[in-house]
């Protein structure tokens, strides 16, 4: 199934890479690579990771890969990566604006 990140999950990419690259550029640059490139495998098996609870009726499943999490949902046959955050960070806040539609 194709994977397409979203415009909000490309940011995280961005600012989990600044973060990092604070003290390390090029393990920056390698580690977004990484978790880019575990999204994409999302494809592969798009069902194989569980839907969240409090997001289950948004249809948010979430990959955990090293101390991070990929937030996605499948859609017209895609899946879409919704957010990628570090597992400290508060999920429910990048999802309020979600949950009240």
């Amino acid at each position: 199934m194709r994977v397409v990140l979203s415009a909000e999950a490309k940011s995280d990419l961005r600012e989990i890479g600044a973060y990092i690259a604070r003290d390390n550029k090029a393990r920056a640059r390698s580690f977004a690579r990484e978790l880019r490139d575990k999204a994409l495998e999302i494809g592969a098996m798009p069902r194989a990771f569980p839907l969240v609870r409090r997001f289950e009726h948004l249809g948010i499943r979430r990959r955990p890969y090293r101390d991070y999490l990929i937030f996605y949902r499948i859609e017209d046959g895609r899946v879409v990566v919704v957010h990628i955050l570090h597992g400290a960070r508060d999920d429910d806040a990048m999802f309020a604006s979600a949950t009240e539609q």
